[in-house]
């Protein structure tokens, strides 16, 4: 089941994406794509997996893959703190 949500943020596109690839690489993950869209898979208590756009300072988030006991809302309200939104 694909995860869907859009996220608000503060700052230059590129420079809060360049602090998700740190975060995402850091972890192990993969991290491939730009300001405007990309993809990126981390494992995390199982392989969470998805693709990004950017549009002004919003980011929509579709993830594709995720471990079963890992609900949507727990992925969104981490990347919310990341992201500071």
């Amino acid at each position: 089941m694909a995860c869907n949500f859009s996220l608000n943020f503060n700052g230059d596109p590129g420079s809060v994406l360049n602090k998700v690839k740190s975060a995402i690489e850091g972890q192990g993950g993969t991290f491939s794509g730009d300001a405007t869209s990309g993809f990126f898979s981390v494992k995390v208590m199982g392989t969470i997996a998805g693709s990004y756009s950017v549009s002004g300072n919003q980011i929509d988030i579709t993830i594709t893959d995720k471990p079963m006991f890992i609900g949507c809302g727990q992925i969104e309200s981490v990347l919310k703190s990341q992201l500071g939104s």
